[in-house]
């Protein structure tokens, strides 16, 4: 028979479970389908500026809370439970590991954008030399319409509109993370105006060049799905190792917290848990970078 503090135990931990779903898009989807149903006014009195307001000030809360914090948040409401000062170091510890993570993701969302861009810049830019404009021109009109160019765009504009050296200001831009596709329009560059070359032919082919990498990425990543399925899985377990050790009727984390031996497992856990994420990790970068 489950006792009082087993069962306020799982209550808890069910209840963490429950704020860190809502934290995500489950609450946020919640919260904007509340301001379009209050939006355009409603029953009378101060109901819909009230929730508006509510859901404004737990907006700017959860934008201003990244979400690594709820590592720590996670840690000290187990240290709570557990009466011990163990979970809030090892949330605290785990505030920069999501850090560099949710950074990660980042930087790897904005390099597909730039990329996905410069394929948009190459096919615009060969529809506008079709259509007759000089290739100074045609660019000009095909950043401004694309933007593929990102942070460097001045400066190639510039070189576009003055007469500078465009393959150059090409070759600078491609250096930024995902826009290497632009070396290759910097050579298609060079090619037709020191040789007369046509220059939407090779932009044509350029760009299909482009698209069949980032649809070979795209493959690789939907085969790479089981992998980081996995990792989740395997970062999982633990919370539900502890929830199943509530439900069973025992004290999970007086055990882990509190005892020689629980303290021991909790440790080499840990430690076979890190190395079991960092190794699925770790195949599935090498996967991406190989490709």
């Amino acid at each position: 028979m489950t006792g009082t503090g087993e069962l306020s135990t799982g209550v808890a931990l069910v209840c963490l479970a429950t704020a860190a779903w809502l934290a995500g898009s489950g609450w946020h989807s919640g919260a904007r389908r509340a301001r379009r149903v209050f939006a355009d006014g409603g029953t009378a009195g101060t109901g819909p500026p009230t929730v508006r307001l509510v859901t404004d000030k737990l907006r700017c809360v959860r934008g201003r809370l990244r979400p690594e914090w709820w590592s720590l948040t996670v840690g000290v409401a187990l240290a709570v439970l557990g009466h011990s000062v163990l979970p809030v170091v090892a949330g605290a510890a785990g505030v920069p590991v999501l850090r560099r993570t949710r950074l990660a993701g980042r930087a790897r969302r904005a390099r597909e954008r730039r990329r996905d861009a410069v394929i948009a810049l190459c096919g615009v830019l060969a529809g506008e030399v079709r259509a007759g404009r000089q290739p100074g021109e045609a660019l000009l009109c095909a950043a401004h319409d694309s933007g593929g160019l990102g942070d460097a765009q001045p400066a190639v504009l510039a070189a576009a509109r003055f007469g500078g050296d465009v393959p150059g200001a090409l070759a600078a831009a491609a250096r930024q993370p995902g826009a290497e596709g632009l070396r290759g329009l910097a050579a298609c560059w060079r090619v037709a105006v020191d040789q007369g070359a046509g220059l939407a032919a090779g932009l044509d082919r350029l760009e299909g060049a482009l698209r069949a990498e980032r649809d070979q990425r795209s493959d690789l990543r939907a085969q790479l799905a089981g992998a980081r399925a996995t990792a989740v899985i395997l970062a999982g377990l633990p919370v539900l190792g502890l929830l199943l050790g509530v439900a069973l009727g025992s004290d999970p984390l007086g055990v882990l917290l509190h005892t020689g031996a629980g303290l021991g497992c909790l440790l080499a856990g840990g430690f076979l848990e890190g190395l079991g994420v960092w190794w699925v990790s770790r195949i599935v970068r090498g996967a991406e970078s190989v490709s």
